[in-house]
């Protein structure tokens, strides 16, 4: 299958690796935007199967995108995993609360990205066929 991904984040050199990881893991379409506000855009004109999204950002932050996300019926079906250098605590109850599948802790190594991923999107086809 031809997986689409949007990475979300503010740090280009985050950006460039998780695209990178994902392409080696065969995503067909990986696009990426550098604030929320590019995100929005891209977020209204397409459907992803994947949205990692950081959740510190300077204008629109990741847990207001989910936000914007469990709204949309474009987005419903897109696996939703939030990065951030700050995991747990009440950033993480809102992420679940808003619909996120996952959260990674930066700094994270490709393999634990690569698994996350293959797991959200497993279970996913899981629910669609079961």
């Amino acid at each position: 299958m031809a997986y689409h991904a949007l990475i979300v984040d503010d740090s280009s050199a985050v950006r460039a690796f998780v695209r990178a990881s994902l392409e080696d893991a065969g995503f067909a379409r990986v696009q990426e935007a550098e604030t929320g506000f590019e995100a929005l855009r891209l977020l209204a004109s397409n459907t992803f199967d994947v949205v990692i999204v950081d959740i510190n950002m300077p204008d629109i932050n990741g847990l207001e995108l989910l936000a914007f996300m469990k709204k949309s019926p474009r987005q419903q079906a897109a696996r939703k995993v939030l990065i951030s250098t700050q995991v747990g605590g009440p950033n993480s109850k809102r992420g679940t609360d808003l619909g996120a599948d996952a959260f990674l802790q930066k700094p994270f190594e490709v393999d634990e990205l690569r698994s996350l991923i293959r797991g959200l999107l497993d279970r996913g086809s899981e629910e669609v066929s079961g």
